[in-house]
């Protein structure tokens, strides 16, 4: 008779994987909306400094961006926190701000982001 060992995970081991896989979907699932804005934020302030370019001018940038921003649901930042540079030949548009999101508890990620107009 041929006897083989029994091959597999244990449910101890299913369970420790199933733990970690839902902490990464929570993880995954908090931070989406963070990148999300950040992609917005970044999108505006590009159509910002191209319309400086174009001859608009920097409070109507900052009325402009604050419009966009409901449009694209952006609560992190408002056209008061904009920093806008003319003194090269292209306008760079640029805004830093730090977003907390909370995970489990007392755990919380933090997010400090800077996005540009300036092409890097």
């Amino acid at each position: 008779m041929n006897h083989t060992s029994q091959r597999g995970v244990s449910l101890l081991g299913v369970m420790i994987v199933g733990a970690f896989a839902a902490f990464l979907l929570i993880v995954a699932f908090r931070t989406v909306p963070v990148f999300n804005e950040y992609t917005a934020i970044k999108r505006i302030v590009g159509i910002l400094a191209n319309d400086i370019d174009n001859g608009t001018s920097v409070i109507e940038a900052r009325r402009n961006f604050d419009r966009r921003k409901s449009i694209d649901d952006v609560s992190s930042v408002s056209g008061a926190d904009l920093v806008i540079d003319r003194s090269g030949g292209k306008t760079v548009v640029e805004v830093q701000y730090a977003r907390t999101v909370p995970l489990v508890a007392n755990v919380s990620l933090l997010f400090e982001l800077s996005p540009s107009s300036e092409v890097r």
